[in-house]
């Protein structure tokens, strides 16, 4: 195993401050529904809407960081080794098979994770974004009382940011079990907090891919 530094500053930065806007995003919002009861209806959607300026903010600056740094690559899809990759999910991590892909510093995603990663960028952000926009201006009690969006009703908006935000929760579910299929259970996390990774040098990725094809 080799230390690589894999994450930098401002990655490792927008990753945790992303989780917990989501994770404040998703608590406030189940609330909004009366799914749970926490805040209180109003201070729940103060807080809600508060959270959310700030996550299209950090979009924002996110949006700018790929594509100055040229990480937006990192998500490009890719389908090579994309069935080995989940067959590796489904059955392989359980024989403690070889990862079909290797990460590197220009390759940090294999081609599963680049495909999904893809879709909540171009899809489900998107959606929760513009949907939450249009809640937002909606005709909704204004400290000036102006209408600022005047649209025939919230129901297709509604269903839409819901839709949007059952597909954040999964991905969240996801994200936090695919977290735990390093080479330890804890080693992604530990990289996302000090930017360093260990990762197996092409010696040894070809001796444990001989020795399970040997089996």
């Amino acid at each position: 195993m080799k230390k690589v530094f894999i994450y930098r500053s401002f990655e490792r930065f927008w990753h945790w401050a992303q989780a917990v806007l989501i994770f404040f995003l998703m608590l406030s919002g189940f609330e909004i529904h009366g799914t749970v009861s926490f805040f209180g209806f109003e201070n729940a959607v103060k807080y809600h809407n508060v959270a959310a300026w700030a996550f299209m903010i950090l979009i924002v600056f996110a949006v700018f960081w790929h594509f100055t740094t040229g990480e937006w690559k990192q998500y490009v899809p890719s389908f090579q080794n994309l069935k080995a990759q989940l067959d590796f999910y489904l059955f392989g991590i359980f024989r403690n098979a070889p990862h079909p892909t290797k990460k590197t510093v220009l390759s940090k995603l294999n081609p599963l994770q680049r495909l999904t990663y893809l879709g909540l960028k171009v899809l489900v952000i998107p959606i929760m974004v513009i949907s939450g926009i249009l809640y937002m201006l909606y005709r909704y009690p204004q400290k000036d009382g102006i209408i600022a969006l005047n649209v025939d009703g919230l129901e297709l908006i509604a269903i839409l940011h819901t839709i949007g935000a059952l597909m954040l929760v999964a991905f969240v579910v996801v994200h936090v079990y695919l977290m735990t299929t390093g080479h330890t259970a804890l080693s992604n996390l530990q990289a996302m907090l000090t930017g360093y990774e260990e990762l197996e040098d092409d010696e040894t990725v070809a001796k444990k891919t001989n020795t399970v094809t040997s089996i």
